[in-house]
């Protein structure tokens, strides 16, 4: 009876305090949605009841991340005055795991904070100029063709889940591209570094888990040391990247890939070069600011650790978001096919004037090929929110005369609500329907500005943009120069996204079928 009075009085403790502390927007003034005690506004994703990016068109302006009371921006003039005219304030991202319990998370670049993420920034920019993806283009089409070929040995019309076709193609990628690695993913598909690749990639389960605690108390989560990553995983990504580094200084072995550059920003020898001539990636593409534009007055001090922490979250956004995208655009060329009939015509057309030989410029240059990219990341943007958190008290001043200021005080998290901008038909008409057409010579100069964020905003946007947005375009050509995309029996239409998953996910995966031409 006593454990029962006492647990009584320290849920009704509890109750309090999270009653107190969750009227955090009531007193500024801020509209809100009412929070549920311990998972503040995300209970209906955490009891799988709504997907993560459809929970974020349904919230106010102030809303609650578990115990964390966050700022949801929707409007495009102050998404941009926070993240490119007061950077200086909001060029942060919230930490959740501290660099003496998992250094291989805290130095990457997405995870980095202050001076540290500038200087970091400014040392791998050069690595993803449009000069540099042209060296990695030929690395990246003996993959696509790996992949044309092991579909081709089958007969008749193969059934493909795409996402796991993908995610094993982008393992291949990055493998090659990354660390120097071959490996044909889909011939041996449980190789070691495909294996690992998913390991690190997912974050179900434990690791769910893991980052719900983080978010919670990070404090409890360093004194228990507890790791992000597997140790199994660490220590072969760390292995391989210091084993590689060795073997190329020893042999002097040059190649043009990632750890190449990693080695070369190492010597200080790495410096950022303007486009000479070369075709950019498309609309979708974002442009690195002045900030990382700076040299370096001295030579970066990079360690064997820091390349590691780099090619790991180059391999996450690779293997995980790269496949989602381009899973989700041969989806919507198998359900839409005049669609897929548009593009076929330019692309045969393109490796005609190539003689079957695709060029960088020739992939770059096709016009109707990025409408159909640019559109699978308005209606399916790969990150649902961008994150920023302010690093010093700032205000938000009204703009209409009803309204009062908001006061962020040092430490506050905002969010942009990327998915709920791009599926505004305020800002895209008919939002749900599959339009390439929004982005084409006529149309796209109508589009607002920061109302399309697929790759974030500001000068802490997404680093490889480029490579992303060229890996998908280089596998989709691949595909349909050689094959139909088609819907069969198992494939969910509509489709319905994964009410686990912080990613556009489709619930069950997508099924499709791909007929030789």
């Amino acid at each position: 009876m006593l454990l029962v009075i006492i647990a009584g009085i320290l849920i009704y403790i509890l109750y309090v305090h999270f009653a107190n502390y969750y009227k955090h927007w009531e007193s500024k003034g801020v509209t809100y949605i009412k929070p549920i005690p311990l998972v503040g506004n995300l209970g209906p994703n955490l009891l799988r009841r709504k997907s993560f990016a459809e929970l974020t068109l349904e919230w106010y302006v102030g809303f609650y991340q578990f115990n964390s009371p966050t700022l949801l921006i929707k409007d495009p003039e102050l998404i941009k005055k926070l993240t490119v005219k007061e950077f200086d304030t909001f060029h942060d991202r919230r930490s959740f795991a501290p660099e003496e319990t998992n250094p291989l998370w805290a130095k990457n670049l997405s995870a980095m904070t202050g001076d540290k993420w500038q200087d970091m920034r400014s040392t791998l920019s050069p690595s993803f100029t449009s000069n540099k993806m042209k060296i990695m283009f030929e690395l990246m089409k003996e993959s696509a063709t790996q992949f044309s070929n092991y579909y081709l040995q089958k007969r008749g019309i193969v059934v493909v889940e795409m996402k796991d076709a993908f995610t094993r193609f982008a393992s291949d990628v990055i493998g090659t591209t990354a660390f120097g690695v071959t490996c044909n993913s889909l011939e041996n598909k449980q190789n070691e570094f495909y294996r690992m690749g998913k390991e690190i990639t997912n974050f179900s389960g434990l690791r769910a888990l893991k980052f719900l605690l983080y978010t919670v108390s990070p404090t409890l989560m360093k004194v228990l040391n507890i790791q992000i990553f597997s140790k199994a995983a660490s220590n072969f990504f760390q292995k391989l990247v210091k084993e590689t580094l060795k073997t190329r200084e020893e042999k002097r072995i040059v190649r043009p890939d990632m750890i190449h550059l990693l080695m070369e920003a190492k010597k200080g020898r790495l410096h950022y070069e303007e486009s000479s001539g070369t075709c950019d990636s498309g609309f979708a593409v974002v442009q690195e600011s002045n900030l990382g534009k700076i040299k370096q007055k001295q030579k970066p001090i990079i360690t064997d650790e820091d390349i590691t922490a780099q090619a790991l979250i180059f391999f996450l956004a690779g293997f995980d978001t790269v496949s989602t995208i381009m899973g989700l655009t041969s989806y919507e060329l198998a359900i839409n096919q005049e669609v897929q009939r548009k593009l076929r015509i330019e692309i045969d057309l393109v490796l005609e004037n190539c003689q079957g030989q695709l060029t960088y410029e020739a992939l770059t240059g096709m016009k109707y090929l990025d409408m159909v990219v640019s559109e699978t990341l308005r209606k399916w943007p790969a990150t649902p929110v961008l994150d920023r958190i302010s690093v010093k008290s700032y205000t938000i001043k009204p703009e209409l005369s009803d309204e009062k200021p908001v006061v962020l005080e040092k430490g506050s998290n905002i969010w942009i609500t990327v998915y709920g901008l791009h599926h505004d038909p305020k800002y895209y008409p008919n939002p749900e329907k599959f339009d390439p057409e929004r982005f084409n010579d006529e149309n796209k100069h109508n589009i607002r500005s920061f109302t399309y964020l697929p790759f974030g905003a500001g000068p802490r946007n997404c680093i490889g943009s480029r490579f992303a947005l060229l890996e998908v375009k280089l596998i989709i050509t691949e595909i349909i120069s050689k094959f139909e995309i088609i819907p069969i029996q198992k494939t969910q239409i509509p489709l319905q996204l994964d009410k686990t998953s912080f990613t556009p996910l489709a619930k069950n995966g997508i099924w499709l079928g791909l007929k030789p031409r």
